[in-house]
């Protein structure tokens, strides 16, 4: 096999052209193969077979830079970069899905969060401006779905304000983000698809006029001279151009050796250049390209031939989610749907395919999506704004002084909030809970199970003075946890087995971890420690319930999915205190830092956020309490 053969980009300078091609084969053939056993991005790294290739062949890196917005398309620049053993992709120990910096130097980008790799390309060139590095090329891979971003127009303003300063961006068009792309630009990026009529009357005039004595070919070189014009009039495109952009294009990205040329041609040029590919996501599969919904973006464990499922899932959370928009919006003419770039993904298809007047894509423009809710919410609306937990991190400006400011009522829904594990370190849902409770106003719920998602989904849109925030776990939704009663807002979900004047813990249990909070109750127990479970429900703001619930507990325990800084176990300490109640607390959530890509189960187990370490770790603080050991132990694993 010539892959095996790769092990890094310049052993590709010896293929010839047949040779690239049969490397193109057998790249399609192992991604299906290896994927297929896996999971993960299939559909986006068969649409840039050739385009990687070509672009290893024509820069030189890692001392050149080769960028890859969002980075679920760089399977390949792995294996051209020395990487070939994709039997433990995306688990504890095997490669990431995504670039990954302590994996090879080849990986520059490492974050996952799209539209980003134009900054990090402009300052890439003006370090090596600045630094005298001449003989240095970057070059930035972003598809024509990040583009709808709004930081990639922010650093296309600042690229193209510098004229003579290199830098090679490749649009990566394949009509999709997830799904199809949406909008202005990809109407504007379709007429430049579709529209061949210049290159035709190009080529034609060339034929004829270098055919004509004397004056033929000096009329011929004034008219590709005035190319800008003719292709104005001929093929609308002069948007790069007008932004002050060299453009190339369009190019069959399918084609190794026209890349080649293309690319050989942007190297050479002394200021920016857009690189205008297209590209078919999913090429080579036909179970793929068949894929209308997303092209086999992700997947999970298939059969090779025919790409179905290996295994059904139960029910998910995204799917409760689901059912319960498509209700809601049966008996709410007001309720709207926002969508950025996402639509199947966070559950929002059946919505769509319901009430199709009432969807809105936005794009990846999370910041814009969050704004233009508030406008929905000011003129009658109530928008529900579904998106990963981790994607609205990009919009907290826009909630905070959007919509909270404004007291609009906007329902944000947070899918794969908490720990989602094998996407890695970008796409962990950790923050939300820390970063929402500094927004006056906001109501944030935490749903345990689908009862409590399409309860508390209801309560939510209810509500039209305040945004609102419901969030909810990746995967399987697990089963019903009945409360067997109520304090205040707060559902009791279990009491002290014996009767007694002061219980030892009080166990607050944030969302999905419900299960796992009975589980630590029930070790306690068989230590002899009484101990109360209760699920605010609402986490944000505190119920007015919990301080002097807490003040007939010896000790209060939190237990969150998400970031132990500025989490619900901080806000829960706070509220003791402005209460009064000294009472000693505990919180378990998430540590402080980065976690590598591993199933949920062991990034849990590794940062000690499992039944187990946290009862031992209670039984500590009571036995201290009792006077039984001279030393507290370590709280909390960080």
């Amino acid at each position: 096999m010539l892959l095996t053969r790769i092990k890094g980009p310049r052993d590709l300078d010896r293929l010839s052209q047949e040779e690239l091609e049969r490397l193109a084969a057998e790249i399609r053939t192992f991604l299906v193969d290896a994927v297929s056993k896996t999971g993960g991005h299939l559909g986006p790294n068969l649409g840039v077979v050739e385009l990687t290739i070509a672009l290893h062949r024509v820069f030189d890196s890692p001392k050149d830079k080769v960028l890859f917005d969002t980075g679920h398309q760089a399977y390949v620049h792995k294996l051209l970069t020395g990487r070939q053993d994709f039997g433990g992709l995306r688990t504890k120990g095997g490669l990431s899905g995504y670039p990954s910096r302590a994996e090879s130097e080849h990986d520059v980008i490492e974050n996952s969060h799209a539209s980003t790799v134009l900054g990090w390309a402009d300052g890439f060139a003006k370090a090596n401006e600045v630094l005298g590095k001449e003989d240095h090329h970057v070059a930035a891979v972003i598809g024509d779905g990040a583009l709808t971003g709004g930081m990639a127009w922010e650093a296309l303003n600042n690229i193209a304000a510098a004229k003579d300063r290199p830098l090679v961006i490749v649009v990566n068009d394949n009509e999709r983000s997830y799904g199809p792309t949406i909008g202005g630009l990809a109407n504007h990026l379709a007429t430049l698809r579709t529209t061949d009529g210049y290159e035709r009357f190009l080529a034609r005039g060339k034929d004829l006029l270098e055919r004509t004595p004397v004056v033929g070919k000096p009329l011929y070189e004034t008219l590709h001279g005035a190319k800008k014009g003719l292709k104005d009039f001929i093929a609308p495109q002069g948007m790069f151009e007008d932004l002050g952009l060299k453009y190339i294009g369009p190019i069959d990205g399918h084609d190794i050796e026209a890349l080649e040329s293309a690319l050989q041609r942007a190297k050479r040029f002394s200021g920016p250049v857009i690189v205008h590919c297209l590209t078919q996501k999913g090429r080579g599969y036909e179970p793929a390209v068949q894929d209308e919904a997303d092209r086999f973006h992700a997947v999970g464990v298939i059969h090779p031939d025919t790409g179905l499922p290996v295994s059904t899932d139960a029910a998910s959370w995204t799917s409760v989610f689901a059912d319960e928009m498509v209700k809601l919006g049966r008996d709410r003419k007001d309720i709207v749907a926002i969508t950025a770039a996402m639509l199947q993904p966070v559950g929002l298809k059946k919505f769509a395919d319901a009430y199709p007047d009432r969807i809105f894509d936005v794009g990846i423009a999370e910041q814009h999506g969050a704004t233009s809710a508030a406008g929905l919410a000011s003129g009658g609306a109530h928008p529900v704004f579904a998106v990963y937990a981790t994607f609205l991190n990009r919009a907290f400006d826009q909630v905070l002084m959007d919509v909270a400011l404004h007291k609009c009522g906007v329902t944000f829904v947070l899918d794969r909030a908490g720990v989602t594990g094998t996407d890695g370190a970008s796409h962990n849902g950790m923050w939300d809970m820390s970063i929402l409770q500094v927004v006056p106003g906001l109501r944030l719920a935490a749903p345990r199970d689908a009862e409590q998602l399409r309860a508390q989904l209801n309560e939510a849109v209810l509500v039209k003075d305040a945004p609102t925030v419901v969030r909810f776990s990746k995967g399987v939704v697990g089963p019903a946890v009945p409360a067997i009663g109520k304090i205040g807002g707060m559902d009791v979900l279990r009491r002290p087995a014996d009767e007694v004047t002061r219980p030892d813990v009080l166990l607050v249990s944030v969302g999905a971890l419900a299960p796992m909070c009975l589980e630590i109750a029930d070790l306690l127990d068989k230590q002899g420690i009484s101990t109360t479970v209760v699920d605010p429900r609402w986490v944000k703001p505190v119920d007015e319930a919990l301080a002097p619930l807490a003040d007939r507990h010896r000790v209060v325990v939190t237990v969150e999915d998400n970031s132990r800084s500025g989490g619900v176990g901080s806000a829960v300490a706070q509220a003791l205190r402005d209460a009064g109640v000294d009472v000693p607390l505990r919180d378990f959530g998430i540590p402080q830092r980065f976690l590598d890509h591993a199933t949920r189960k062991e990034v849990m187990a590794e940062i000690g956020l499992t039944a187990p370490d946290i009862a031992r770790q209670v039984t500590g603080l009571v036995a201290k309490l009792d006077g039984r050991y001279d030393s507290e132990p370590a709280a909390a694993v960080d």
